[in-house]
């Protein structure tokens, strides 16, 4: 129906006629002559009808926007003075010869010249896709995965789709269970991921597998999480972190300089003890030079409680952090950053003013500067590099609200003072805790089939609490991008492993059967690592949400606007299914 693309039209095409199919984007009526910008996926062209040719102006006149028509006309240069630099069409304009109203439209529920909600743009997602930022991000996701591919394939991976029903699995969120009709009262899950499954590709000698494939958890939602979403997720045979790493650091570097023309450089490693100890994460947005400072040591024997107990505490932290230019801070936006810390359990947040450093104590402001002798501020003003100007913030508890607090702090801060430096900022965490411990019992910190780093299974069993896993993250600008580790290929570590998460095998056996029986064949040693695909994509277009980067998305209650869906189901499906509905009570 048509000769070329909207977007695609400039001076190259002066002189020659041309078709073209879309949506009215915009008409303007000059007192006789009509000029409108007809837009599709690539772009937006304008085009003018004049007297001239009055029964095509006529069909001109019914113009109205998001009409879909086509049209034909030919190009030329437009006028001297007209010309719109901005844009890959802004050196000519289509005289129209001939149009056809395909369809007409109604009036829009949405309104393209003021923000609508989320709620709105999900409704009519159809429409909300047609704005050009959005098919935008849409094709450069399509641009990225098409470059994934390619990388990957290049170097030797096969794309190798696995099941989508199958058996439930604890990796750390909730199953979407799908019940089966023709065995009554069981229950497929939805994957959470491929995990079991590319190691069992490993184990069946595919040597390097890759996949584009949708995931599904059940769980609480923010910006950048979804009920389903999607992973680059890969596996070798054969390689060690370093050689994963190696892999995927290039693809990622590739992928920036084919889409971004950015040059990503080498990626730093970084180990999660350091990444939370200096930043309270272990996702660390390097942009940002705030810093928490440990201080304890210096605060043992104050008489001030608040910092003497937790200094004075194996499991407590105390720690500061320096803001340039934080002495400006007034008493009431110290409170409410005192508020925002309480959020992640911290009881209050001790402050220090550095007026003037070379009048030592008379030169600081704080409520808690009598219990500080002049050694001691002197000590804090040196570890911190403190300056003329700045303010200490304090955090001190136990160890792990500090962390939280104190490292969700410098992120506020960091914004709030617009202290981001760089535009890109990647980095490798390494070295992660085997184990994390919650009331007393230990949970795997990735999933159960990660490798312990350098142990056997018997010192593995004597200091569960002490071993890291040869597991690594690659973090970009504060966001996770991707994770892996060394897998689990010996079966005695993988039983060891199971033993110190509580998993009897008996219920090893139920869950994971079929790969611990694959384990006992000869099992290769084998690494990966998974990358979100939507988080990826968000970061690369500077979308603020990972529902701005998907045709498609769920809302922030796991529900679809558009199709109504989660809804009710027809009681004969229920029936053949041999499920019953409960009804919860008023209460």
């Amino acid at each position: 129906m048509r000769t070329d693309y909207c977007g695609n039209i400039d001076s190259s095409y002066i002189g020659q006629e041309v078709t073209l199919c879309g949506w009215v984007n915009k008409r303007r009526d000059l007192g006789g002559v009509i000029f409108i910008d007809l837009r599709d996926r690539e772009g937006i062209v304008q085009v003018v009808f004049d007297p001239d040719l009055p029964d095509v102006l006529d069909i001109a006149n019914t113009l109205r926007s998001e009409f879909c028509v086509k049209l034909t006309g030919k190009v030329r240069g437009r006028p001297e003075g007209q010309v719109n630099k901005d844009m890959r069409t802004g050196e000519i304009e289509i005289l129209g010869t001939g149009l056809e109203v395909i369809n007409k439209s109604a009036v829009l529920p949405l309104d393209w010249n003021q923000e609508n909600s989320e709620e709105q743009r999900l409704r009519y997602r159809y429409l909300d896709l047609r704005r050009p930022v959005m098919s935008q991000r849409l094709q450069f996701r399509a641009k990225v995965t098409a470059a994934v591919r390619r990388y990957l394939e290049e170097d030797g991976f096969l794309d190798i789709e696995t099941p989508i029903l199958t058996k439930a699995t604890p990796e750390g969120a909730r199953d979407y269970l799908v019940p089966s009709r023709t065995h009554k009262g069981e229950f497929f899950a939805l994957p959470q991921s491929p995990q079991l499954f590319k190691q069992l590709l490993m184990m069946s000698g595919m040597d390097r597998y890759y996949q584009i494939v949708k995931c599904f958890r059940d769980e609480d939602l923010r910006a950048d999480r979804q009920p389903e979403f999607t992973q680059i997720d890969l596996e070798t045979t054969f390689l060690d972190a370093d050689g994963v790493m190696q892999i995927t650091e290039g693809m990622i570097r590739n992928l920036f300089k084919t889409m971004l023309d950015v040059d990503l450089g080498d990626f730093p490693r970084m180990t999660y003890e350091e990444a939370m100890r200096r930043f309270g994460s272990d996702k660390p947005d390097l942009r940002n030079p705030l810093e928490l400072v440990d201080v304890a040591d210096l605060l043992k024997d104050v008489d001030f409680k608040v910092f003497s107990g937790p200094a004075n505490d194996e499991k407590g932290r105390v720690a500061v952090i320096r803001v340039p230019g934080g002495a400006s801070l007034s008493r009431k936006q110290i409170d409410e950053y005192t508020k925002f810390v309480g959020i992640y359990g911290a009881k209050g947040l001790a402050w220090v003013k550095v007026n003037e450093t070379s009048a030592g104590q008379d030169g600081l402001q704080s409520p808690i500067l009598k219990f500080l002798s002049a050694d001691i501020t002197d000590a804090l003003l040196e570890r911190t590099s403190a300056q003329d100007g700045d303010i200490l913030l304090f955090g001190a508890d136990n160890a792990t609200v500090v962390t939280e607090a104190m490292g969700a702090l410098r992120l506020k801060l960091g914004e709030d003072f617009e202290l981001l430096q760089g535009e890109w900022k990647p980095l490798w965490v390494v070295d992660f805790p085997m184990f994390e411990e919650v009331d007393g019992n230990l949970y795997a910190l990735h999933h159960p089939f990660t490798s312990p780093r350098n142990l056997s299974a018997e010192e593995l069993k004597a200091n569960p609490v002490g071993a890291l896993s040869d597991a690594y993250d690659m973090v970009l600008n504060g966001v996770e991008l991707g994770g892996g580790s060394v897998r689990i290929h010996d079966q005695a570590m993988q039983s060891a492993v199971f033993t110190i998460l509580g998993i009897n095998e008996e219920e090893a056996e139920n869950k994971f059967g079929f790969l611990l029986e694959a384990l006992k064949f000869g099992a290769p040693p084998h690494a990966g690592l998974a990358f979100g695909l939507d988080r990826l994509v968000m970061l690369m277009t500077g979308a603020s949400s990972i529902r701005d980067v998907m045709a498609f998305p769920k809302t922030t209650t796991a529900a679809c606007p558009l199709t109504d869906a989660p809804s009710p189901a027809n009681p004969q499906q229920l029936e053949e299914l041999a499920i019953a509905t409960v009804k919860k009570s008023a209460e």
